[in-house]
């Protein structure tokens, strides 16, 4: 441990690590989602698989703890707890998958999946059936396997969320509890499976704390009344994430 703390600081790409934290501190707070999205493109590009799934979730762990009880009031918790259902059954599959499936193969298939999924929602597409239990359990499913895999477990519940009629703030909300929530289910994940890499586990515990900060400032830019703009934010990650997610960047 004393030498996984000495070895943090001389992590290669660690001030682009840092940037990627503060950027998907704002987001996160913001929007409620989005940070992994940002996190795993540049964590992807300085660190192996493995390791930048551990940093990505340690550094997403504490970021949104200030914004979490307002979360919890405004959202609908047992909405997220299907969700939850669903990602704790897929998420050590995808934490498996992580070593033996192509990489390449597999951002592929998520950025065009998740390009053809905006261009559905840009041009005002909305799922107008219920959210029943059975459709929130198969997506958190989905989601806790591409957590797994590629540290990226919100697309399938944004696309979800993002194409109903529900309120943004509880959108927002659900997305902020679900997302913290992945993360403590994926920790567990690892640790069971003693896949940490510790210097790294210990660097995104200490990105932490500019992730808190990023956070707590783009939860006071957030405007309930603001839907168009939060809608617009929103497509945008989605959009950046399909791009710099294409394995023609690596």
């Amino acid at each position: 441990m004393l030498e996984a703390l000495a070895g943090v600081f001389e992590t290669d790409g660690l001030l682009w690590l840092m940037m990627g934290v503060v950027a998907a501190g704002l987001v996160r707070g913001f929007a409620g989602f989005g940070s992994g999205m940002i996190i795993m493109p540049v964590a992807s590009a300085v660190l192996s698989p493995v390791a930048a799934v551990t940093f990505m979730m340690m550094a997403e762990l504490l970021g949104p703890l200030p914004n979490l009880p307002a979360a919890w009031r405004e959202g609908a918790p047992r909405d997220v707890a299907r969700l939850m259902i669903g990602a704790v059954i897929t998420v050590p599959i995808g934490i498996l998958c992580l070593s033996v499936m192509d990489a390449n193969f597999f951002g592929w298939v998520v950025s065009i999946s998740v390009g053809i999924l905006l261009a559905l929602l840009m041009t005002g597409w909305r799922y107008k059936g219920e959210l029943t239990p059975k459709l929130t359990v198969v997506t958190g499913g989905l989601g806790g396997f591409m957590g797994g895999f590629a540290g990226v477990p919100g697309p399938p519940v944004i696309m979800l969320y993002m194409s109903s009629r529900l309120p943004i703030a509880v959108i927002r909300a659900n997305f902020l509890l679900y997302l913290l929530a992945i993360d403590v289910v994926m920790i567990a994940v690892f640790f069971v499976l003693d896949l940490f890499v510790w210097k790294i586990a210990l660097l995104g515990l200490m990105a932490g704390i500019p992730n808190v900060i990023a956070n707590m400032i783009g939860a006071r830019l957030f405007n309930p009344n603001a839907e168009v703009i939060f809608r617009r934010v929103a497509y945008l990650v989605i959009a950046l994430s399909a791009i710099i997610g294409l394995p023609i960047w690596k």
